[in-house]
């Protein structure tokens, strides 16, 4: 799942500094665990009943579940919780904030830098198609438990998913606040089940814990060999979400996270997998669906509405996290500006991307219908999530030696075998490729080509941009006092903080006025997530009618305009703000291709259509559009 920071049904960092420790314990539960949480009603099933299926003897059951326990244990455990964890941006986790951290590490021309750059950026490119995939196969499995539950229901698992699925994706744009507070109590209520199911069913068979010995996953693959690697791409289900832990530690902390996992969820989907080990040993035949065949029959229903509920929370929290790393992407530069509705007045996390949203339910919508059950969707899943987990691995193996001074050949003979568990099973997931694992590694492919070429493409604006601005100080030394003056404050926006805009340039042209007062004003994010409140403006009088004026938010963070000005001191700007005698002047920019454009002329038209499709500076930075003025100007590069 995730990269990012994903989810975003939590307040951010100041929600975590003010709720208790238990409030952030039991949100953790309801938000960051839910994908991997309901990981127990496909793994299992695909390794015993899916493409390649294995038979439920002694063997390959224990074999298999031995590999899930020592899986859950390196990978979630010791990585994620232990180790990753640590490699927190002020607070904030995801592939987005670690590269941030790298980037303030590293030397501009270092190659590690460029490295991590390139790795960066193509994890959160890589979660836009498991972010696709995880509702769909979640809410899926779900309700294919009818098979088991009421099997005259069946064939309306399909349709029943996709109109779960398109309410969930229609309600998005009401935000999750009213109902966020029942998320972890039905995710508490979940796992004590996975743990009481697993507890009943172990006693049927108890030596079923001799799988805790990683003997038994050795002498599996041994005996196995090949149909035991391709056994890998189903076990690696087990640990589909891990990435939850990291990309929402900003939101709920550090501690609730571990706290959770250690104590709850990690003994619970233990107890889950060893439970339906044991059930298949006893009885083989329960391969096709072991986990609702754990309990009686009576219970199979009420075990679809709550596996539903979880698939729903899961989704939910794969869905938010989109929008996260989205709004992350445009704040550092690497996609254009989108509409971003906020729709909580309490809770600064909680957005929607409209754009996102809908490109997601077709994607997930059209998954569903074009792979028609969990198994084939299976078959797609896990080539973002093991690509997600090699490249994490390697960043923070980098931040490890630049950062935190870890030094020593035990160092990188530890990394080295996280690296090798991550490969291996990459490897195995990339067998998937042809049977609908293209799917995700398409999306990712595609995302990350619009990513680094809208990059690309503001970079060469900005040096064309530089090249030909007028210096300040010639301007100002140029300026005649026959220049009519008129009342009010202009503020002039610009990306680039020396040479003057091109808005002013052509304001004076056309109009030739001048206001009272000039504020030439940039806006730069920082590479943290959040800035204080009394480093977010800094001011330099040019004269004493001009005034260049920057202002500072994290990647985290709304970029509010007159917001920002309204909170800041008078002492901080330079004059006072005063909202209806202030106007904003803007620069609608036309890309145009030169001859010897710096790009492949695809990528040029690519990043033409994307400039002409943002979403204006007006709605972007908050600005009154009855105090705002454009002026047209063409870029060429």
């Amino acid at each position: 799942m995730a990269i990012l920071g994903q989810t975003q049904t939590a307040a951010g960092q100041a929600h975590v500094a003010h709720s208790s420790f238990g409030v952030l314990f039991l949100s953790a539960i309801g938000v960051v665990f839910g994908d991997i949480g309901t990981s127990p009603l496909y793994a299992l099933k695909e390794v015993f009943a899916g493409p390649h299926p294995l038979p439920a003897d002694p063997l390959h059951v224990l074999g298999v579940l031995s590999l899930v326990f020592w899986t859950l244990l390196m990978v979630v455990s010791v990585k994620y919780v232990a180790i990753i964890m640590r490699a927190d941006n002020d607070g904030e986790g995801s592939s987005f904030a670690m590269l941030a951290l790298l980037q303030r590490t590293l030397t501009a021309r270092s190659g590690r830098l460029a490295i991590a750059g390139t790795l960066g950026v193509f994890a959160a490119a890589l979660f836009y198609g498991d972010s696709a995939i995880t509702p769909a196969i979640s809410v899926l499995s779900a309700v294919e438990g009818l098979q088991v539950a009421a099997p005259q229901l069946a064939d309306w698992a399909v349709p029943l998913a996709i109109a779960i699925l398109v309410l969930l994706f229609a309600v998005q744009s009401r935000g999750s606040a009213a109902v966020g507070g029942l998320f972890g109590s039905i995710m508490l209520v979940w796992f004590i089940v996975l743990a009481v199911l697993g507890i009943a069913n172990i006693g049927q068979a108890p030596w079923v814990l001799k799988a805790l010995s990683p003997h038994w996953a050795v002498k599996f693959i041994a005996h196995d060999g090949w149909i035991g690697f391709l056994a890998l791409g189903s076990v690696v289900l087990s640990v589909t979400g891990a990435e939850a832990l990291y990309a929402d530690m900003g939101h709920f902390g550090r501690g609730p996270i571990r706290l959770a996992w250690y104590m709850l969820v990690w003994p619970a989907l233990l107890l889950n997998y060893f439970g339906q080990g044991a059930l298949l040993l006893a009885h083989p035949e329960a391969a096709t669906n072991p986990f609702f065949l754990m309990m009686p029959g009576w219970a199979a229903l009420p075990m679809v509405a709550l596996a539903t509920m979880a698939t729903i929370i899961a989704s939910q929290a794969v869905i938010s996290g989109a929008f996260s790393v989205t709004r992350q992407a445009i704040q550092l530069g690497y996609l254009p500006r989108m509409a971003i509705i906020h729709t909580s007045e309490r809770e600064i996390g909680q957005i929607y991307i409209p754009f996102v949203n809908w490109t997601l339910m077709v994607a997930v919508v059209s998954l569903v219908l074009g792979f028609g059950n969990s198994t084939n969707l299976a078959a797609a899943y896990g080539v973002a999530v093991t690509g997600t987990m090699v490249i994490t691995t390697t960043m923070v193996a980098i931040l490890a030696h630049a950062h935190w001074g870890w030094r020593g050949k035990w160092v990188w003979a530890f990394f080295g075998l996280l690296l090798s568990v991550d490969m291996a099973y990459f490897l195995a997931t990339a067998t998937k490729i042809p049977h609908g694992g293209w799917f995700p590694l398409a999306a990712g492919i595609v995302a990350f080509l619009l990513m680094t070429t809208w990059k690309r493409g503001r970079q060469l604006v900005h040096a064309k941009q530089s090249e030909g601005a007028l210096p300040m100080a010639d301007f100002l030394a140029s300026l005649s006092n026959k220049v009519v003056r008129v009342p009010g404050t202009a503020v002039f926006l610009t990306s680039e903080a020396e040479g003057v805009p091109l808005s002013l340039l052509h304001n004076l042209k056309h109009n030739h006025v001048l206001h009272e007062r000039v504020v030439l004003l940039t806006v730069k994010v920082s590479e943290s997530p959040r800035v204080p409140m009394e480093q977010r403006v800094h001011s330099e009088a040019l004269r004493e009618d001009v005034f260049r004026v920057t202002l500072h938010c994290g990647f985290m963070e709304d970029p509010d305009v007159p917001k920002t000005l309204a909170n800041a001191r008078r002492a901080d700007l330079g004059f006072d703000y005063e909202p209806m005698r202030f106007s904003y002047f803007l620069t609608r920019e036309t890309v145009v291709l030169a001859a010897d454009p710096g790009m492949a002329p695809w990528r040029g038209y690519l990043f033409a259509f994307l400039s002409r499709s943002a979403t204006t500076t007006a709605d972007f930075f908050h600005l009154p559009l009855n105090r705002v003025v454009e002026l047209g100007g063409n870029v060429e590069i």
